[in-house]
């Protein structure tokens, strides 16, 4: 897949989406990025540790989170933006579910739009913005309340619903990566559900991203806040390597590297 100026090859390999929040209210690190020279600072550092992919957000997606108009996210997200495609030689993801925000970031050199409610925030906008741009995106399982007959097999439903609207409105089925939405839409017993299995989302034949990074399952299971669930974060980054996942989201860069490039030196020897 063709992600920016970078071809990722998706057979046996786990990339790395460097999570950048330049938002004041972020559950994990809101406020810590939020201007432009802290963003650059922070995008370099996650390049050196080995992030493939930066993935920026400009609204907290928390639980809770205030929303916020596109017009006051694309003033935080698009100076970051340009001085990063101008500082560094990375693909930048987008993490938004606004059609206007996603169309005036690819404007500004976005390589992939990252929308978590999955082509269904809107009647279609998002997804014609995508297809009209040609560049691939992520698009996670979502919905607003935790019901479900099967958590599974509605998830798996749901996420094919999300694909029969990029279908129709043009998106290349070489340029979708699915994200089975561990966080949203879901109880606490419901993420570990989703971990336990994430095999069966390749039922899908679509690459995958798992974001669990310092999520509040970890924190839940571990009864720790969320400066302290790296290890649980590694677990679940393990987890995804293991069920052939291509993409992790996370906020710890050099330890999740590590952590990845000691599985496939294990796995690569047989």
């Amino acid at each position: 897949m063709q992600i920016g100026n970078r071809e990722f090859n998706l057979k046996n390999n786990t990339y790395i989406m460097g999570i950048l929040n330049i938002t004041p209210d972020s559950f994990s690190d809101g406020g810590s990025y939020n201007t432009v020279e802290k963003a650059l600072w922070r995008t370099g550092r996650m390049i050196e540790e080995g992030a493939d992919i930066i993935d920026i957000g400009a609204e907290s997606t928390r639980p809770g989170h205030e929303s916020i108009t596109a017009e006051e996210e694309l003033e935080r997200l698009i100076p970051v933006l340009t001085a990063i495609k101008k500082e560094y030689d990375v693909p930048v993801s987008i993490d938004t579910y606004k059609a206007e925000t996603a169309g005036e970031a690819i404007r500004y050199g976005a390589d992939l739009i990252n929308d978590i409610w999955g082509l269904k925030y809107d009647n279609g906008e998002m997804a014609e913005v995508i297809a009209g741009s040609n560049r691939p995106c992520v698009l996670m399982h979502n919905k607003k309340e935790a019901v479900y007959k099967d958590l599974i097999g509605d998830t798996i439903t749901e996420l094919g619903e999300t694909l029969s609207i990029a279908r129709e409105k043009g998106i290349a089925s070489d340029k979708i990566i699915l994200d089975p939405g561990v966080g949203f839409g879901k109880t606490y017993e419901d993420n570990l559900r989703v971990l336990n299995r994430l095999k069966d989302f390749n039922v899908l034949g679509y690459p995958m991203l798992l974001g669990a990074s310092r999520k509040s399952v970890i924190g839940n299971a571990l009864n720790l806040p969320v400066d302290e669930r790296l290890e649980g974060t590694l677990v679940t980054t393990i987890l995804a390597a293991q069920a052939g996942y291509s993409f992790v989201r996370v906020h710890d860069i050099k330890e999740n590297r590590r952590t990845l490039d000691m599985y496939y030196h294990i796995l690569n020897l047989f």
